[in-house]
């Protein structure tokens, strides 16, 4: 660590930043699913989709992989071996106990502190994780992941009491953070000292703090079947510096119609404080998906950018086509890859809710 960073001072006091999920990689972390709860008769099929991703990714980036024992991590191995993945050479596995699959939220948000030419400090910052407002105990082992990365990776780790899910908000790696109202002033999350329910203010100033945030652009709500309040990572995503994707319901009897047409319109009047405005593209959504009389939040913004590629979720539907077409357009020079989340999203999560980015 630089003698010039004190360990007492925040990330961004410190000189540290949030980078964009398109920076690079050195690799992305996983936790391997096998709450029997979250995917109840679909766990093997979930598996399957993580053999998947991580196929995906290892010829692009290092995947490092957290397993709750040595057995897991055997079984782990043979499925990926069988895959076709070069396991010793790509994979790295963890023996850091999980409640659950969703390192987006219970696992650490790395920082970078630009040094020397050269030279590059990588960071944590350790939020507080409660299963989304207490919805899914026990929780304690998920919250402690951040910690465990710390330890093994020995990274200087940050440390607040804000209880705070990776796929809450989104950035363009230059200070401008995108967050909805639903989840990030929910009183399920943080409170002030006092009991009041936390303002805007109080939560940009957190965001300042920690993540080096400039602009905060609030949308309102999230998508249905979202357990999570309002996760930013099912409706807009950042896809460059000044360019967001935006999901939008095409069929306004849709119960996400609405909601979505507002964030739009939201995304599109923004003006930062230099007077910065985006370029919005519209995202299609798929059909409604219901999988044992439940409404999944299936929303093709819950995709993935690695190094050189994109992992987009797919549900088997005509809008699959159209949604990876917006993609590749967006992402030149990324090749643009389907994965079948149908499986995945009956667990309430798909693609960026299971990954967590480690910058290079």
């Amino acid at each position: 660590m630089s003698a010039e960073r004190p360990i007492d001072a925040g990330p961004a006091a410190a000189g540290f930043r949030w980078p964009a999920e398109w920076e690079p990689h050195a690799a992305t972390w996983l936790s391997w699913p096998h709450n029997l709860e979250t995917w109840p008769g679909r766990l093997e099929q979930a598996e399957r989709a993580f053999v998947e991703i991580v196929a995906a990714l290892s010829p692009h980036e290092e995947v490092r992989i957290n397993v709750v024992g040595g057995p897991m991590e055997d079984r782990v191995r043979a499925r990926l071996a069988a895959r076709g993945v070069e396991v010793d050479r790509a994979v790295r596995f963890f023996q850091i106990p999980t409640d659950d699959a969703w390192v987006r939220d219970h696992g650490p948000i790395f920082v970078v502190g630009e040094g020397p030419p050269g030279e590059r400090e990588v960071a944590l910052h350790d939020f507080g994780f409660n299963a989304w407002g207490g919805k899914y105990p026990p929780w304690d082992r998920d919250n402690a992941v951040p910690a465990k990365i710390a330890e093994l990776a020995k990274l200087q780790r940050f440390e607040t009491g804000w209880v705070l899910e990776g796929g809450s908000i989104d950035g363009n790696g230059d200070g401008c953070i995108l967050t909805t109202e639903s989840c990030l002033l929910n009183p399920n999350r943080n409170r002030g000292d006092d009991g009041r329910a936390v303002t805007r203010e109080d939560v940009e100033q957190v965001l300042a703090d920690t993540l080096g945030a400039t602009d905060v652009v609030w949308l309102a709500e999230g998508i249905a079947g979202d357990d999570t309040d309002g996760h930013i990572d099912d409706i807009a995503r950042f896809v460059a510096l000044d360019r967001v994707v935006a999901a939008v319901e095409d069929d306004a009897s849709d119960i996400n119609h609405r909601p979505l047409q507002k964030n739009f319109e939201c995304l599109q009047a923004f003006r930062g404080a230099q007077g910065q405005a985006f370029d919005v593209v519209a995202l299609p959504m798929p059909p409604p998906l219901v999988l044992d009389g439940q409404r999944c939040p299936a929303s093709y913004a819950n995709f993935y950018l690695a190094n050189n590629v994109a992992l987009v979720p797919t549900f088997e539907v005509p809008n699959d086509t159209r949604a990876i077409d917006v993609l590749r357009d967006c992402l030149p020079g990324r090749e643009v890859i389907a994965i079948d989340s149908r499986d995945l999203v009956f667990g309430l999560g798909a693609i960026h809710c299971l990954t967590q980015q480690l910058p290079r």
